[in-house]
């Protein structure tokens, strides 16, 4: 299944939104990465291994469940997760886009493969729109932290250093 959406971060036509800077959304999606507790409240423990130039491996784990993953950044455009296949997971991504048609919109394209192509049967097709719902609401709520956070200073640089 491939699943993509878009979330509006700043309206224009909204005066009650805070605005939130490139800068300060980047800075928030670096932290889902980094510190992805703050945004999963089921996972038990992310472990952060080596860097390398915008690249680091990840070991999260779910109760029983170990995944590893890689995540690629690409500042203030991209961050990228890819979990190669392993024991019972079938390879998957999730890439989160920071897209700016103009200087007073913001918005983050979330993109998923879950690799398992498309849905072929009823049964799959309903347990695939039922992952979308679940995709969709983690990241209306990773945009919730994230705008928690810009509104607390907390993703500007002068907090980070």
């Amino acid at each position: 299944m491939i699943f993509e959406h878009l979330i509006e971060i700043n309206d224009p036509l909204n005066p009650l939104l805070h605005t939130i800077t490139r800068e300060q959304l980047w800075r928030g999606l670096v932290v889902r990465a980094e510190s992805p507790k703050l945004f999963i409240p089921h996972l038990d423990e992310c472990t952060i291994g080596d860097r390398d130039s915008g690249v680091f491996k990840r070991r999260l784990r779910y109760g029983d469940l170990i995944v590893e993953d890689t995540v690629v950044l690409t500042p203030l455009q991209e961050v990228r997760f890819d979990v190669p296949a392993q024991g019972d997971i079938s390879a998957s991504s999730l890439t989160m886009t920071i897209e700016a048609p103009d200087e007073f919109q913001l918005f983050v394209r979330f993109c998923y493969d879950d690799g398992m192509g498309e849905a072929l049967d009823a049964a799959t097709e309903m347990y695939a729109e039922f992952k979308k719902s679940a995709y969709q609401e983690a990241d209306i709520d990773t945009v919730r932290i994230v705008r928690q956070m810009a509104e607390q200073g907390k993703l500007d640089a002068s907090y980070l250093n």
